[in-house]
């Protein structure tokens, strides 16, 4: 399964990549606008962590995924515990 994670704090980039490893998921991390999100492909998921993201960063990475069977996954806060959570809903059985 592949995770793209929009938004998030750039020193945690590390440890949203281990969470999803331990998932067996697959995980891009963009915590900050580069390159216009040109390189999302197509996730199975797309979790939004909105406090710490721009409107503009948000439509960007909503209007890469359009058309596409894409689960999105949006969450206030942008913490390890959040993310395990939105993993375990939607990544259950993946262990």
């Amino acid at each position: 399964m592949s995770v793209v994670i929009v938004g998030g704090n750039e020193c945690m980039t590390r440890q949203y990549k281990e969470l999803c490893s331990a998932y067996k998921c697959k995980a891009k991390v963009y915590p900050k606008m580069t390159n216009g999100l040109k390189n999302i492909g197509t996730p199975d998921l797309l979790v939004l962590f909105t406090n710490t993201v721009s409107h503009k960063m948000i439509r960007r990475a909503l209007n890469e995924t359009r058309g596409q069977n894409v689960r999105i996954a949006r969450c206030h806060t942008s913490s390890i515990h959040a993310l395990k959570n939105i993993l375990e809903e939607h990544a259950a059985g993946r262990i």
